[in-house]
């Protein structure tokens, strides 16, 4: 034994006999080669297994390597190992992870991907009828993960993710949906963003499909126009400081600091174009607040008439008619929502899992990687590995 070092060494009596890895026939071994495992620590010691491992001479099948039972074909590291490894990727960061075992960052990307994979075809997707759709930067860029949630389930809803975003994403989603026991004709529903890429990824391949737009992303898209209105009026005029950041809430909102209370009451008193983007953004609450989808329509109705009436008077607020003209144009999938009952609170919520899913997979290094930490904390994959682990 070298300083923190263990080797162990695995043989077998000469002339023994091995099973062939195709029929499981006791058979002669053709010859040898040497492989070695890393192990679990022995205290502060790298412990590692070895052992020759032999080609088996079947009769029917000719000659062929046999599988050791402490590791996976392939692999450089003795399940046990793997299993350690995984434990903690799901508690802290793959670049932690790796310094902690002291391998490389590339090498446990490995074994995640391996027990990630293995875990999605073990997915039952026979029962998911309400889908949800969200998207996120992967990095900086226009480079996008598009995750699918089962709407049904209370915890680890994250059924697929995809790199990309739109229409060839819904294609993916159908295809994995049906080599995953469901189908896609039984989706009866998508809750989703505005998207016309998405609408119509919906329409061709889950035909059977109601489309449902959440609240989330009326509120959101309304909220960018409202600040390219901010933006505008801020080359014509000054603006407070903390105004950027009052304009997300509102002004009965007890978590306003004193500096943006103060610069929402000076916005609301000048009654500037700012101003009344900001009161159009808000009287969305209105809306959101209507008991049952007849009112809610109701109010949509006359929402519109009164709002854009006052966007015509006043070329600054442009970016609050198009935001508008959004919520018209998608006024039946926004009124199901009422219908259904399916709520954007799973939506929301997404932006949790997406930025523990970052700092877990601190230092990333591609979408698939992301992808891999998206599953492992947010569907049913951790919980399947764990149960195989017991098994």
């Amino acid at each position: 034994m070298s300083p923190h070092r263990l080797d162990l060494y695995v043989e077998a009596e000469r002339g023994s006999l091995y099973p062939c890895p195709e029929c499981g026939k006791a058979c002669p071994a053709h010859d040898f080669a040497d492989k070695t495992w890393r192990h679990l620590n022995f205290f502060q010691h790298h412990c590692y297994l070895h052992a020759r491992v032999s080609r088996t001479k079947c009769p029917e099948h000719g000659v062929k390597r046999i599988e050791v039972p402490w590791a996976r074909p392939g692999s450089d590291f003795t399940l046990l190992f793997e299993q350690a490894a995984m434990s903690l990727v799901k508690e802290m960061p793959v670049l932690a992870v790796s310094r902690q075992l002291e391998i490389s960052d590339k090498r446990l990307w490995r074994i995640v991907h391996h027990y990630v994979g293995r875990m999605l075809g073990e997915l039952d997707l026979s029962n998911v009828a309400t889908v949800g759709v969200d998207e996120t930067a992967s990095r900086r860029g226009q480079r996008y993960v598009t995750v699918f949630l089962d709407m049904q389930r209370k915890q680890e809803p994250v059924i697929f993710a995809v790199p990309g975003h739109g229409k060839d994403t819904i294609k993916a989603f159908s295809a994995f949906l049906a080599a995953h026991g469901g189908d896609p004709d039984n989706v009866v529903e998508v809750v989703c963003d505005m998207s016309q890429a998405f609408l119509s990824g919906v329409t061709a391949h889950l035909p059977k499909a109601d489309v449902t737009v959440d609240w989330f992303h009326i509120v959101q898209t309304f909220t960018k126009r409202l600040d390219e209105v901010r933006k505008k009026e801020r080359r014509e005029q000054g603006h407070p400081k903390s105004l950027r950041w009052a304009l997300l809430k509102s002004l009965g909102n007890e978590n306003l600091t004193p500096k943006q209370l103060a610069a929402l009451q000076e916005l609301v008193a000048d009654q500037s174009a700012t101003s009344d983007a900001w009161v159009i953004k808000e009287k969305l609450r209105w809306i959101q607040k209507a008991p049952t989808p007849r009112a809610a329509r109701w109010r949509i109705t006359n929402y519109l008439k009164v709002m854009k009436a006052a966007v015509s008077e006043k070329p600054l607020l442009k970016p609050m008619g198009k935001a508008l003209a959004t919520l018209e144009r998608h006024t039946d999938a926004v009124v199901r929502r009422w219908i259904s009952g399916l709520t954007n609170a799973r939506l929301e919520g997404m932006n949790g899992l997406f930025q523990a899913a970052r700092s877990r997979a601190r230092g990333y290094r591609n979408e698939a990687n992301f992808i891999a930490m998206i599953y492992l904390i947010g569907s049913p994959v951790g919980r399947l590995f764990d149960q195989a682990k017991s098994t």
